[in-house]
């Protein structure tokens, strides 16, 4: 009989689809699986499509396939995970958590209290009820705002999550959460892993710990991300050669591999 299914998952990533993230879907997804995640959420800002595509994607890399976004509130930014669907951008955040649970996902609160970077405000975080707090964000270089996240979700009995917020490949990984299922890990669904948030069943693992586990692996994506983009740029190359030589008879085919 097969026992609980751990698993390592950043819930907070976000990809070229996002304004202010890097990274393509595919490169994101080799990364994570390359460092020994077991999913990664796409959280694109108020979009959705490439975080569809990661979690479509997601088995032929190992992972588990889990859609996501961080969705703009008039309260604060929101985590929408197990979603297939964006709400509606800038409503309240309590309506935005009802919306979520309607679309079948999980409702986080990433970098509270940080108003710098679009965090909701304690009042309003009391009255918005989410399913769980973002106890570790590894963008929150001093440690006060989630040292104040952590407190506030043990007071309130909050599940606790954390996530990396990358918005660059090399960042991803660097703060994940361990979720318990029970579930064998080739029938694991995104269902499966909203209930077991709503549940509890969860811990955080910091910075600290994941750059000591994936410090092999951080050289390799600075080399992977050089070799994707120049793959990307000979690709245009080409293009741009091929088609200034559609009308040019003098001018030679010339091949890319």
């Amino acid at each position: 009989m097969n026992g609980p299914t751990t698993l390592e998952v950043d819930f907070h990533v976000h990809s070229d689809a996002s304004y202010d993230g890097h990274e393509p879907v595919g490169l994101v997804l080799e990364h994570a699986a390359d460092i020994g995640l077991d999913a990664v959420v796409i959280t694109d800002h108020d979009v959705i499509h490439a975080s569809l595509e990661a979690a479509e994607r997601a088995a032929d890399y190992g992972l588990v396939g889990i859609p996501g976004a961080e969705i703009s509130t008039a309260d604060g930014h929101l985590l929408g995970i197990g979603i297939e669907e964006l709400p509606t951008v800038g409503r309240p955040m309590n309506e935005t958590i009802e919306a979520i649970r309607s679309l079948g996902g999980v409702a986080i609160v990433p970098h509270p209290f940080q108003r710098t970077r679009h965090g909701v405000r304690k009042r309003r975080l009391k009255r918005a009820d989410p399913d769980a707090i973002e106890t570790y964000n590894s963008w929150l270089f001093t440690g006060y705002r989630n040292r104040r996240a952590r407190r506030y979700a043990g007071r309130y009995d909050y599940p606790a999550v954390g996530g990396s917020d990358a918005h660059s490949l090399l960042t991803v990984g660097r703060a994940y959460t361990e979720i318990t299922v029970e579930t064998p890990f080739d029938e694991i669904t995104s269902a499966d892993v909203v209930r077991a948030i709503r549940e509890g069943q969860t811990g955080v693992v910091g910075q600290r710990t994941s750059l000591k586990r994936c410090s092999g692996h951080y050289g390799k994506a600075a080399a992977r991300k050089t070799a994707w983009g120049a793959k990307r740029a000979a690709l245009k190359s080409a293009w741009g050669v091929r088609r200034a030589g559609a009308g040019a008879a003098a001018v030679s085919p010339i091949s890319f591999r």
